[in-house]
């Protein structure tokens, strides 16, 4: 008799892992350019967030198609990721407002690097991004402060990392968002600091960071300009941690 209830219950729960599959989560990397500068880092980082995908169990499709900006297309994503998108990335109008539903209906957001250069004309997406990109020094090797390290986005980086990367200045920062990682203004050498940031920010100004906003999580770093960031294991963590932020994977 007890053999026969153990089989039954093995059966049982057998059969309810099979009704019930775990569900991998969908993301999006969207990568379109519209006229203007394009990063030639985005294959790399198509492939590093592929990799990303692989070792915790996301689904990863990619595109630089406006078309797939559309309610019904949106819904089977749990985060849209927008690696290097610059200038104007939608087609129309209504492919706009289908995104700010996305936002607004809870989806998350990542953002990388010149994403926050991205429709500089619309500013609710200023606003959803958390800054709109203006200009930046000549690469070179800075200090970058972590400010919160228990995100999991820095929980991994040293106090103060020490990296090769374009330092991002932008304007329209928006308030509500959690500073992560801030350039050390005092070890970026450039002839124009006098002029923006100035004495703005003191001695530091945001680069990474993240939000919710309007019902979606966002995260967004200004790091990542060249193609070798995406193959870097501290890099490539970094963006882990955000993109699992953002789905909401504390």
């Amino acid at each position: 008799m007890k053999i026969k209830v153990i089989l039954l219950a093995v059966i049982f729960s057998t059969s309810v892992v099979w009704a019930n599959p775990l569900t991998k989560k969908r993301v999006l990397v969207y990568t379109k350019n519209g006229k203007g500068f394009v990063h030639t880092n985005i294959a790399a980082s198509v492939t590093a967030f592929i990799k990303i995908g692989q070792l915790n169990n996301l689904i990863v499709d990619v595109s630089n198609d406006p078309s797939v900006m559309n309610n019904k297309n949106l819904s089977k994503y749990s985060c849209l990721i927008f690696s290097n998108t610059n200038n104007e990335i939608f087609d129309n109008e209504q492919q706009r407002q289908d995104f700010a539903t996305y936002i607004r209906n809870g989806g998350a957001f990542v953002g990388i690097h010149i994403a926050s250069g991205s429709e500089r004309n619309w500013p609710w997406f200023h606003e959803m991004i958390g800054g709109l990109f203006i200009r930046h020094p000549a690469y070179q090797l800075f200090d970058i402060k972590v400010i919160d390290k228990k995100h999991p986005a820095t929980t991994m980086l040293p106090a103060v990392w020490k990296k090769e990367d374009e330092c991002y200045f932008m304007t329209e920062l928006n308030p509500i968002s959690q500073v992560l990682l801030a350039a050390d203004l005092r070890t970026v050498i450039d002839s124009e600091k006098s002029i923006y940031p100035g004495r703005t920010f003191g001695d530091y100004f945001p680069l990474a960071w993240c939000h919710e906003f309007e019902g979606a999580r966002v995260f967004y770093t200004a790091l990542g300009h060249d193609e070798k960031d995406y193959s870097e294991p501290l890099f490539v963590q970094h963006l882990t941690g955000g993109l699992l932020w953002a789905l909401g994977k504390n």
